[in-house]
């Protein structure tokens, strides 16, 4: 085994996550090997190939959906055809740009014009200015990228801001799997979508996961019932969740660029917000929920909502 590299090696060789790492396998992008010697995933020199191309991809912002047809098809014309749509995606900001740009000129030569003084005059240079805003994007620069790194960094402005929510959830009794992996997981797993499935009311969501930082594995949560008791838990943890205020998003793919994005995305957005800040208190992590089990089947594309604990600064929650 020794021309294979561990999980980790990968994750820290590429900078992914883990869990990134396994949902690509999860999509049937990238295979793993497991030995009788070694209980978890390792990676052969074709899988880092195809994870290396499957990274470039991600970074011109090809779906998922788009790499898997690309993957399964033979020679060079899906891949072409992919990025052809994303050509005529970014003519498309091209021309928005170059309209935008018209409309704000001539915006300011009406204001040129324009008495202050005059109300009508004022109504009609707000009813224009609430015009062009409703038509702008979250576009900084469009150029011609003469190389791969300039072209990375287009698509990374050309990158919209995330639309950030704040919900507050409720105290309550959580059931934990705990530090442990593997084989703990699946059985964590069957035991709460047991109790999912006996579960009185159907709100939503109910689980969630984490990363420990003391011990980097992740810890997976489910908000149980009043009827819930240990002997229902099959071994596994009851704890008391304090609840609290959280800054959320979607992400989608499970894309660890994609998570980074929406977490300095949500830093701005707090930023802005004078009465909020970040909770970093014990107890409070941040958590991600997977919204539906069949959204890849209904959207093509997994829809992961993250968590960001927030605390108010000058307000009281109550």
């Amino acid at each position: 085994m020794d021309s294979f590299l561990k999980i980790r090696e990968v994750s820290a060789k590429y900078d992914i996550t883990s869990r990134t790492l396994r949902y690509y396998e999860d999509m049937g992008l990238i295979s793993s090997v497991r030995s009788d010697e070694y209980a978890y995933r390792m990676y052969d020199e074709a899988a880092m190939k195809r994870l290396e191309q499957i990274l470039i991809l991600r970074k011109l912002n090809i779906s998922i959906r788009d790499i898997q047809s690309i993957f399964s098809a033979s020679g060079s014309s899906v891949v072409l055809e992919v990025l052809s749509k994303k050509v005529e995606h970014i003519d498309d900001e091209v021309a928005l740009l170059h309209e935008l740009k018209e409309i704000v000129l001539a915006f300011i030569h009406q204001i040129e014009q324009m008495d202050f003084s005059s109300d009508s005059d004022v109504r009609l240079i707000y009813d224009k200015a609430k015009d062009i805003e409703s038509r702008l994007t979250h576009v900084d620069y469009i150029g011609k990228p003469s190389n791969m790194n300039r072209l990375l960094e287009v698509t990374e402005l050309l990158e919209k801001k995330p639309d950030v929510r704040l919900v507050a959830l409720p105290a309550c009794r959580m059931v934990t799997s705990g530090v442990k992996t593997g084989e703990n997981h699946e059985r964590f797993e069957a035991m709460w979508t047991s109790l999912d499935d006996k579960r009185i009311d159907r709100f939503y969501p109910r689980d969630f996961m984490f990363h420990d930082q003391e011990s980097g594995s992740p810890v997976w949560y489910y908000a149980i019932e009043d009827w819930v008791t240990e002997a229902d838990t099959e071994g596994f943890a009851i704890i008391g969740f304090e609840g609290g205020l959280y800054a959320t998003s979607i992400v989608h793919d499970f894309d660890v660029n994609e998570v980074m994005k929406v977490y300095n995305g949500i830093k701005e957005w707090l930023a802005q917000h004078d009465n909020l800040t970040y909770d970093e208190r014990p107890g409070h992590p941040v958590m991600f929920h997977v919204t539906r089990p069949d959204t890849y089947g209904l959207l093509g594309y997994r829809q992961v909502e993250y968590f960001f604990p927030v605390k108010p600064i000058y307000c009281s929650l109550e």
